[in-house]
């Protein structure tokens, strides 16, 4: 998923190191404002907030995690938070499986780099820039293991970030819940939701400006997809999204390993993670009681999924972040010894109606890191695509 930080949505967790009623944060001009319940599942009438390299900084401001309202063009959007009964779908997860209230992201930057970083283990760039990547990622080392896998998309297959490398993996989410409920998902997967192209409510990737009561229709489909499956008895769903969207959290993120050299913001060695981002891990290993919701508070970021598949299945590290101890293994949010039970009922509901952003004064945004990347598709890789029908028809303009 898109964009959203752990306080702004699961900051009301019982049991977990959330905080959103009776905070207050100040803006270029020294005047207050206090943290508030979201009446808007769309945001519309709000500036998408700053998440930048150099905002993200000026958000982290040493540390002091207050900097929210001072960056960008940032309104009071950014310090909103929903509340339980707002996400019905995301909240009953959350109650009934593992939560980790330590969870950051892999660069305190934008979508770009910690998309590269959740399929490399690092990332060659600090920005949304475009140009195609080289790194090696776990889709090469699983293939060389002979490790089944495959990378599912909805609109825009994120993976083509390395051109027309991985084509021959790559489906749509159609082909996911299929491919769940015969029982032949592969040994790994990664599934994108529906990115926001443009603020015409099409989008479930909770990316501003999309519903995000679409977000929880997206999560309530894939639920069910795979609990009604014949494999999840051996399943590990892990929901996350890539970085914090430049909504407030009230946790700095620690310095850990750098992966690489390509971030100049290092002090011994060591990187900023990016902001906390509300992660689930949703399994018959992970499971837990909705009164007394399972908290995992060990320290993950991105590379952490990595680390759980490499360790699953014998593959070495990618890069000196997975590598290092700094960041757990995910595996450690799983109890392997559980014993089975049925998977609970989550509530079913459908998507909103679309509402365009373009009814709201603040107009249709089309400049965002997943226009952009449209751009990209129609603009740098090459035409010899392989993949799907649909994603031939994004790179077209159709």
């Amino acid at each position: 998923m898109e964009n959203r930080s752990f306080d702004h949505m699961l900051g009301w967790l019982p049991g977990a190191n959330g905080k959103q009623a009776g905070l207050s944060f100040t803006d270029s001009a020294g005047e207050s404002h206090p943290t508030y319940h979201l009446s808007t599942y769309v945001g519309c009438a709000h500036a998408d907030p700053d998440h930048t390299y150099a905002g993200g900084r000026n958000d982290y401001n040493n540390g002091q995690m207050d900097g929210w309202l001072r960056t960008g063009t940032n309104d009071a959007f950014c310090i909103g938070y929903y509340e339980e009964s707002d996400l019905p779908v995301r909240s009953a997860l959350a109650r009934n499986f593992t939560t980790l209230d330590n969870y950051f992201s892999s660069i305190l930057s934008s979508t770009y780099p910690n998309r590269i970083f959740q399929h490399a283990g690092q990332t060659d760039r600090l920005s949304n820039t475009p140009g195609v990547s080289t790194l090696p990622t776990i889709w090469d080392s699983l293939a060389a293991a002979k490790v089944s896998h495959k990378y599912y998309f909805s609109n825009v297959p994120y993976l083509s970030i390395w051109g027309d490398k991985y084509n021959s993996i790559s489906a749509f989410y159609s082909d996911f819940v299929a491919d769940a409920a015969s029982g032949n998902l592969p040994a790994v997967s990664f599934l994108e939701p529906a990115f926001t192209l443009a603020d015409d409510g099409e989008g479930n990737d909770d990316h501003p400006h999309a519903d995000v009561r679409s977000g929880d229709a997206f999560l309530s489909e894939v639920y069910n997809a795979v609990t009604s499956g014949p494999a999840w008895k051996n399943t590990v769903l892990i929901i996350n999204r890539d970085e914090g969207g430049g909504f407030y959290d009230t946790v700095a993120p620690p310095r850990v390993a750098a992966a690489n050299d390509v971030d100049t913001d290092l002090v011994d060695g060591k990187a900023l993670l990016g902001n906390r981002v509300p992660a689930i891990v949703v399994s018959p290993f992970s499971m837990g009681k909705p009164a007394t919701p399972r908290i995992d508070s060990n320290l993950y970021d991105h590379t952490s999924v990595l680390k759980l598949i490499e360790w699953r299945h014998g593959l070495a590290p990618l890069a000196m972040r997975d590598a290092s101890k700094d960041v757990a293994n995910l595996a450690m949010a799983l109890d392997l010894n559980a014993k089975y039970a049925a998977p609970p009922a989550i509530p079913v509901v459908g998507r909103p109606q679309a509402t365009p952003c373009a009814l709201f004064e603040l107009g249709s945004r089309i400049d965002n890191e997943s226009y952009d990347f449209y751009r990209l598709l129609r603009s740098e890789l090459t035409d010899n695509w392989a993949l799907p029908e649909r994603a031939k028809a994004i790179k077209a303009g159709r």
